[in-house]
């Protein structure tokens, strides 16, 4: 019998778009590949609010102008939490509902990567791939990360960071601070991805506007200092009690850093064609210093046991090439595209990752299920409920 997976995408983010990428390629169109999975799609719009068609698994359903007016021609998609993850289609004479065996969430940033939808399904009591609640609100916290990071003696460059009220109530007093670090900076809405609303900030004159801007995206912002004779490598990881390793992967900056063009843009290749999306993206392997390649492993596996990753998670690194000094710069638990493309160069077909992390979901699901969640105690029948109401 077939299993019921739901690949949900979309989502009320700035990385909405990238989302729905994410979810077709590689997800959806592995996983028809196989022939051994029910795929319901689950879109969710801008709004927030869900829906579900068959024809939403055909990445062209959304390369549309009218894209907003067509989906909101249909009915929204409801769900329970009785017995496991249930989709329910209200109207006609019975709602129509379908079970759902595995979620695969391809929700990136706001309200998915960052730990929310995690939440909900381990309230639904159905397995999710990918990493857990925990290790995804603290990996989408770029600030949160580095603190945890450092506790544990993974280098980190220097950095500070303050929310949008610390901003507006003491901004003279943070610029001062932010103003000790040494240039080049980089400013960061702390929960976003996609090189979303990052600066590079070269003199001082330039830092208020960089944060002002930052914070229009998040609450919280994210300043730390450059890099001097960069080499930016990634490391994706996959597993649960046992890791295992893709390539040492080096993008090749067009410009100073990679912002969302750059990523998704560039290079023009089609999607579906195999590898990133842009044709020119990486070197893959990256050719470096074995030296400074084992220590990009060590620290890569530190940070994900850290963290307590579990599925699949990307860790980026900052290497200063003279010192030979390595850095971890952020973690990424869904990264764009699974970083399909890496997998494949260590002999992980697009199939084998999805069925991989399917499997992986399950494991955990299935070792959590010894966990005793509930307590029982006499509290409630021995309280003096009078004694309360006089306090």
């Amino acid at each position: 019998m077939k299993k019921t997976i739901a690949v949900i995408f979309g989502g009320r983010s700035a990385e909405h778009d990238v989302s729905i990428i994410t979810g077709h390629y590689p997800i959806i169109s592995s996983l028809q590949a196989t022939g051994r999975y029910t795929v319901v799609p689950v879109y969710i719009a801008k709004d927030g609010s869900w829906y579900s068609e068959p024809a939403m698994n055909d990445f062209s359903y959304f390369q549309v102008e009218d894209i907003d007016e067509k989906i909101g021609k249909l009915k929204k998609l409801h769900f329970s939490f009785d017995d496991g993850f249930t989709l329910v289609w209200s109207g006609g004479i019975k709602a129509r509902q379908q079970k759902i065996d595995v979620v695969f969430p391809a929700l990136h940033g706001t309200y998915g990567e960052d730990g929310s939808l995690m939440g909900m399904m381990r309230m639904a009591n159905v397995p999710f791939v990918g990493c857990d609640l925990i290790a995804s609100a603290v990996a989408m916290d770029k600030a949160l990360t580095k603190q945890a990071l450092q506790t544990e003696g993974v280098p980190v460059v220097p950095f500070v960071w303050f929310s949008r009220a610390d901003w507006a109530a003491k901004n003279k007093e943070l610029l001062g601070s932010a103003k000790k670090l040494k240039l080049p900076l980089f400013v960061k809405p702390v929960h976003l991805g996609s090189s979303i609303a990052i600066s590079k900030v070269k003199t001082y004159g330039e830092l208020e506007n960089a944060i002002e801007v930052a914070l229009h995206y998040d609450e919280k912002v994210l300043v730390e200092e450059g890099v001097e004779n960069l080499i930016e490598v990634t490391l994706p990881m996959m597993g649960n009690d046992v890791v295992k390793f893709a390539n040492i992967e080096r993008p090749l900056n067009k410009t100073e850093f990679f912002d969302f063009s750059d990523k998704y843009l560039s290079g023009g290749k089609k999607l579906g064609g195999g590898g990133s999306l842009n044709g020119k993206y990486s070197e893959l392997p990256a050719v470096i210093d074995k030296k400074l390649a084992d220590k990009v492993l060590k620290y890569g596996e530190m940070t994900y046991r850290t963290l307590g990753c579990t599925g699949i998670a990307r860790v980026d690194f900052l290497i200063e090439g003279k010192k030979g000094e390595v850095y971890v710069n952020e973690v990424n638990t869904l990264p764009g595209g699974l970083y399909d493309h890496n997998w494949r160069s260590v002999g992980v077909s697009g199939v084998e990752l999805v069925e991989n992390l399917i499997s992986l979901a399950e494991e955990r699901y299935n070792a959590n299920k010894g966990t005793v969640y509930t307590f029982s105690s006499e509290i409630l029948t021995k309280l003096d409920s009078a004694k309360l109401q006089r306090n």
